[in-house]
C-alpha cells in the first residue's frame, strides 16, 4: 500500500499541498482532478521526490520513502515510474534507445551514464524493449527519432521506458493534457492495460472528469492544495462537482483546458527517470 501522511509543501507562503492523506492499495487506478494550480502536480512529485515535502511523510509497503537518500532514494525512483505531460524523450536519439534508458537506474550512476551514451544494454534489455514497443504497437519505430513520432506516440513509448524500470507504481503527471481525444484515449488505454495486466498501481493526474470516471476505479479531487472528494467515480456526481468547484462540470473542464493551453508543462531537461 502507499500511504500519505499530512503531506504537505509550502513554497514560501503559498501551500501548493495542505495536509493530504491517502491510503492506496496497491493495483488501484487512481484519477487526480483540479484546475491549474490545485496541486495535483506538486503532489504527485513529493511521492516521487522530485519535490520535498515541508511536512508529513509518504509510505510504501510501510517503508519511509520520505526518509530515502543515495542508492535507496535511486531504487525507489526505480520503483515508481513518472510520466510527464511532455513525454521527456530524448528527441535525437532513436525510440528504442529511448525505451532503454527505463534500465539505467539498475545500473550504479557512472555505468548507467556510459550505457547511455554507447547504447550499452544487454540483449535481454533490448528483447525487453522490442516486446513493450510491440505491446503498445510501436515496434515499427524502434529505428526512428523520437521527433518524429505523434504526441500520442510519444507518450506510449514514455509508458514503454516507464515499464523498463520494472517499477510497482507509475506516476502519469497530466499524460494526455497535449493531446488530441484520439490519442488521448489510446494512451490512457495504455495506462488503463498495464494496470490491469500488471496489476500496478497508477495514479494519473487528469482534466476531464468523464475520462477520470470511464479509466479509474477511485477519483481524488483538489482544490487549493487540498483533498476535497475521495471515492468512486459514481458518487462524483454532476451536483458534487458544482459543490466543490462552484460551476458546472461543463465549465470545471472548460476552465482546466483553458488552463493547461495557457500554462503547458514544460520537458524536464536530461534523461529524467523518475
Amino acid at each position: 500500500m502507499l500511504e500519505l501522511q499530512g503531506l504537505t509543501r509550502r513554497f514560501g507562503a503559498v501551500t501548493a499541498v495542505d495536509n493530504v492523506h491517502l491510503a492506496i492499495p496497491d493495483g488501484q487506478m487512481v484519477g487526480i482532478i483540479g484546475r491549474s494550480g490545485a496541486g495535483k502536480s506538486t503532489l504527485l512529485r513529493m511521492i516521487n521526490r522530485l519535490t520535498e515535502p515541508s511536512e508529513g511523510r509518504v509510505l510504501y509497503g510501510g517503508r519511509d520513502v520520505t526518509a530515502l537518500k543515495g542508492a535507496a532514494l535511486r531504487r525507489w525512483r526505480t520503483e515508481c515510474a513518472m510520466i510527464f505531460q511532455q513525454f521527456n524523450l530524448v528527441q535525437r536519439l532513436d525510440v528504442l534507445t529511448n525505451v532503454l534508458i527505463g534500465r539505467l537506474n539498475h545500473r550504479p550512476g557512472f555505468l548507467g551514464t556510459m550505457s547511455a551514451l554507447f547504447k550499452m544494454f544487454t540483449a535481454e534489455e533490448r528483447a525487453m524493449a522490442i516486446q513493450a514497443l510491440d505491446r503498445f504497437d510501436l515496434v515499427a519505430t524502434a529505428l526512428q527519432r523520437a521527433d518524429t513520432l505523434s504526441g500520442g506516440q510519444q507518450q506510449r513509448v514514455a509508458i514503454c521506458r516507464a515499464l523498463l524500470q520494472q517499477p510497482k507504481v507509475i506516476l502519469a503527471d497530466e499524460p494526455i493534457a497535449s493531446l488530441d481525444p484520439r490519442n488521448a484515449k489510446v494512451v490512457m488505454d495504455a495506462l488503463r492495460q498495464v494496470n490491469r495486466q500488471d496489476g500496478l498501481t497508477v495514479l494519473t493526474n487528469l482534466h476531464h472528469l468523464d475520462t477520470a470516471r470511464h479509466y479509474c476505479d477511485r477519483i481524488v479531487a483538489m482544490q487549493a492544495g487540498r483533498v476535497m472528494f475521495d471515492g468512486p467515480p459514481a458518487e462524483l456526481t454532476s451536483g458534487r462537482v458544482r459543490e466543490i468547484y462552484g460551476v458546472s462540470e461543463d465549465e470545471f473542464e472548460e476552465q482546466a483546458e483553458e488552463a493547461a493551453r495557457a500554462h503547458p508543462r514544460p520537458a524536464k531537461a536530461g534523461l529524467a527517470l523518475a
